[in-house]
């Protein structure tokens, strides 16, 4: 049985917002565009599991898995840099979780060291998308948890 906004206390964002969300829609697509779907999926989880956001994480959990991804690196996203070790991530990937770390915790800013390990692994315009990849599930993350969507429901 679907959890509606009415029984949840909180606004149903697409209904109350349209344009926003549409606009929100065709920035995660740009984002995406000329990103491995993959990488994508990757991103999109560890950001949802920093954020506590457990609609973003189940559906982005459910589209790796769908897109071929191992039930491995999918359970491992979390622990990642020590995954990594173990050869479960490339080093393309490594730099990508951790820029999408950074970015999405902010911890006084994303560290030169950890920009720079990403742009030896993506081209400006790759860099640019992941970029904008990472910000935007942060605002489905943030979205989903301050409307308190429901895992698994629309």
């Amino acid at each position: 049985m679907a959890t509606t906004a009415r029984e949840t206390g909180r606004v149903d964002f697409a209904k109350a917002a349209p344009k926003a969300f549409k606009a929100l829609i065709s920035l995660d697509a740009a984002a995406r565009e000329g990103l491995d779907p993959t990488l994508v999926e990757l991103v999109q989880i560890r950001s949802s599991q920093l954020n506590n956001c457990a609609y973003c994480l189940h559906m982005h959990t459910t589209d790796a898995h769908e897109a071929g991804e191992s039930n491995e690196r999918i359970a491992l996203a979390g622990v990642w840099e020590e995954a990594g070790k173990a050869g479960f991530y490339t080093e393309k990937e490594q730099a990508a979780l951790a820029l999408t770390e950074a970015v999405t915790l902010l911890p006084g800013g994303v560290p030169d060291a950890v920009y720079e390990r990403a742009a030896r692994h993506f081209e400006e315009r790759e860099l640019a998308q992941l970029i904008a990849l990472i910000f935007t599930i942060n605002s489905w993350n943030r979205i989903a948890v301050t409307t308190r969507k429901v895992p698994g429901q629309d």
